[in-house]
């Protein structure tokens, strides 16, 4: 995406520019670092970075007009500050809002949303305590939204540091949350001015395709393996041919769940992978015709949430000549971005109300098929992500063209599709301008010039509100951080040990030995926990094909962290799971089910259960109509080591948690596009969803609200549609950041064999 220059001082016609660069200040230093995150004028020694860039901030006012203002944000420690212009050219400029972020901040993705005439993504900014306490800014890509969303995650570390200084509560108190609602005296002068301040699309063309690029420091994230899942597929790819450059793949593995045959067409596209997403995505017809020689003419039918849409296309066939009439086509698309970067979208053939069948069109299906951009980690300035388009075709007319290599296949919507990925890199290498990826920050050893903002946080205009998000006090400790910075590899790549099974074997059982050893107390007689005395309301698997039925794997078939991990990046196959499943309870609720380890029916609350010492209650809020909770309960035969890894999470802060809780998916049967839109990659839970934890007694219960995320969200609507058809693995896992804590283990496991909603109990 092309960075313009840096925009104007009038508002009406600026668009964003080049971001400013990020600044660590030096302890003493009369800036914003020293004097509102807790960092002390002069001898601390803790500095600070600075976020800002370009974003939009948009919503309604009391009047019910819609507003989005082109606005500079600037992060710099815990204290955040919006202007009209960028304050680094203007020095002295006062922020029109201004305010401090408390560890009760939330930041949730909304998606993709169109604004005027351009797309712009979301970020809605919430109090958890008392969400009527809201605001919203957008953000040119998405790429760009996710790192203004590890800005505010890093300003919430430096609120956490405050409260483990023990920074006085009057001065926490004093420090208000910064307010983005709109506020009754402005409201007058917005009215007063509106044609030109509501109607953004008044100003330059390309103010809303314009991106601030925020970014601290390039970094590569290894969180989440790297190129490769953490858990092993059934597909087996075997080359076929090379189209235009491109290779063509065969799934040969005949995967169980899906009707057709799949293809994949893999290439190397030189621009970074949230560049290719929006080309991808973007509808303007005079940029397809560059790169799309079937679906170029494409216009939106109605937009579903921030990550799903539906679109109708029109071809008349002047090159793939053997159709004899004009053909039409309708859509949806569903996309994702995952916490390593990387993108994907899943387009199926649907039907609308609003586009029937058009006379003088023969209307026909888009095969179903799924984008996956992920980037290339390369030694070269140059930005590089690996494209693959994946496609169900029918196996008669594959087999046919394999048997004669018809020339026909060549003049088929398949072919078409396939050869997308060739149209897009050579899109790429024709607009140099597009494939820009150099750092728009720079870290700087040396304080520059630093950018002041009052430490009062007093209102900068009149009748400026800020609401007090200081709540409960929380420990914050060093783990909370996220070290991973500190180990990435220059390449990004995650190795796996080529070692044989049989070895591995023997590897996994001395490691669960070790695991054992440390992370429960040892020298305790151990509890017999049997699972027949436990009964859920989903009854456990009597055989591999039993349905709706649970049943607990080993590790085997999930990638964890080795032992030389941050040295090496070395992932291992996992061993058994640490804890025991012993049942799982399956409810439909119709308002959020928390805390079901206090419900007096739980299984918790059984007199069997309170010998155990100590049970994971794992409770996944399923949302729904009605909603859904599944809730496995795991068990230690052992008591936990309070100075192990999982002692220290069972008893640490939420903070500490939501940086560990770590999940890794797999469906191991099931439509292959809903196998596409799960993925393979671990995920933080706390990352990517709100989870709460209440800690009691023998146990701790995580409630994983997945309805906070509309991502989640979105992915979940998806997998509900095939339940009854999926089965699914999950592993559990606390993330291992440090040598001492190497290498991984796995919490606990499950597989749910095609669960029933309808069997599910109500409560």
């Amino acid at each position: 995406m092309a960075t313009a220059a840096r925009p104007p001082a009038s508002p009406a016609a600026v668009g964003p520019g080049d971001v400013s660069e990020v600044e660590l200040s030096e302890a003493g230093s009369p800036d914003l670092g020293s004097r509102s995150s807790g960092s002390g004028s002069g001898g601390s020694g803790r500095s600070m970075a600075e976020y800002s860039g370009w974003v939009y901030h948009i919503g309604v006012n009391s009047i019910g007009h819609e507003y989005c203002h082109l606005r500079f944000l600037v992060i710099r420690g815990k204290t955040v500050a919006m202007y009209k212009r960028d304050p680094h050219d203007h020095p002295g400029l006062e922020p029109i809002r201004k305010g401090a972020v408390a560890h009760t901040l939330m930041v949730e993705e909304l998606g993709r949303r169109r604004v005027n005439h351009g797309d712009v993504y979301v970020l809605r900014l919430y109090n958890r305590l008392d969400q009527t306490k809201k605001g919203e800014i957008a953000c040119a890509s998405s790429g760009e939204a996710q790192k203004w969303i590890e800005a505010f995650e890093h300003a919430k570390q430096q609120a956490d540091h405050d409260l483990m200084r023990g920074v006085s509560r009057n001065r926490l108190q004093s420090e208000n949350e910064i307010n983005l609602d709109c506020h009754r005296p402005r409201v007058r002068r917005y009215a007063q001015g509106l044609g030109k301040l509501v109607r953004i699309g008044k100003g330059p063309e390309m103010l809303l395709r314009q991106s601030s690029d925020l970014r601290n420091q390039e970094r590569v994230n290894t969180n989440f393996g790297g190129d490769t899942g953490d858990a092993f597929e059934a597909h087996e790819w075997r080359y076929v041919r090379t189209f235009n450059g491109i290779r063509i793949f065969e799934d040969i593995a005949n995967p169980k769940g899906g009707k057709g045959i799949l293809l994949k067409s893999v290439g190397v596209v030189g621009a970074n992978p949230d560049t290719v997403f929006e080309v991808v995505l973007d509808l303007d017809k005079h940029k397809r015709y560059e790169w799309d020689m079937l679906t170029a003419d494409l216009e939106l039918v109605e937009t579903i949430d921030g990550y799903y849409d539906v679109v109708y296309g029109t071809y008349e066939p002047k090159y793939l000549n053997w159709w004899k009439g004009k053909k039409d086509f309708v859509f949806s698309r569903q996309w994702f971005r995952g916490q390593d970067g990387a993108y994907t979208i899943l387009q199926s053939p649907t039907r609308h109300n609003k586009r029937p069948p058009k006379h003088g069109f023969e209307r026909t299906k888009i095969n179903p098929s799924t984008w996956e951009i992920r980037r290339l980690n390369t030694t070269g300035s140059s930005p590089k992500c690996v494209v693959t388009l994946m496609l169900e075709i029918s196996p008669s007319f594959w087999g046919r063209w394999k048997r004669r290599h018809s020339s026909n296949f060549e003049k088929s919507i398949p072919f078409a599709l396939l050869s997308q990925v060739a149209g897009l890199r050579e899109y790429f290498a024709v607009n140099p301008a597009l494939t820009s990826d150099l750092p728009s920050t720079v870290v700087k050893s040396k304080a520059s010039e630093p950018l002041l903002i009052q430490s009062e946080l007093e209102d900068s205009e009149p009748g400026d509100e800020f609401y007090d998000a200081l709540a409960r006090g929380e420990s914050f400790e060093d783990e909370d951080s996220d070290d991973d910075d500190a180990v990435t590899p220059k390449a990004g790549k995650v190795k796996l040990k080529n070692v044989s099974w049989a070895i591995a074997g023997l590897t996994l059982k001395t490691s669960k030995a070790l695991v054992e050893t440390s992370e429960l107390v040892t020298n305790s007689t151990p509890v017999t926990v049997d699972p027949s005395h436990f009964h859920g309301t989903l009854h456990r698997a009597k055989s591999e094909n039993d349905p709706n039925s649970w049943s607990a794997p080993g590790g085997e078939k999930f990638m964890i962290r080795g032992k030389t991990y941050l040295t090496d990046y070395t992932k291992v196959v996992g061993g058994d799971p640490l804890l025991k499943l012993i049942a799982v309870d399956w409810f439909k609720v119709n308002e959020r089910f928390d805390s079901v380890a206090l419900h007096p029916k739980s299984l918790v609350q059984s007199e069997a259960a309170k010998k155990i010492p100590f049970i994971l209650v794992i409770n996944l809020q399923v949302p729904a109509k009605p909603n859904y909770n599944l809730v496995m309960y795991y068990a230690a035969e052992r008591a936990v080591n309070k100075d192990s890894l999982l002692g220290r999470f069972i008893d640490g802060t939420d903070a500490f948690r939501d940086a560990r809780f770590k999940l890794i998916p797999s469906i191991v049967e099931g439509y292959w596009m809903v196998k596409r839109a799960v993925g393979t990659k671990a995920c933080l839970l706390g990352k990517a969803v709100t989870c709460n934890y209440l800690r009691q007694d023998n146990f701790l219960e995580i409630d994983v609200d997945i309805g906070s995320s509309s991502v989640a969200r979105s992915i979940i609507g998806l997998v509900l549609g095939y339940v009854t058809s999926i089965v699914v693995d999950l592993a559990i896992l606390i993330e291992a950041k440090e040598e001492k804590e190497l290498p991984e283990y796995i919490l606990g496991t499950v597989r749910l064999n095609r669960v029933n909603p309808d069997s599910a109990v109500s409560i």
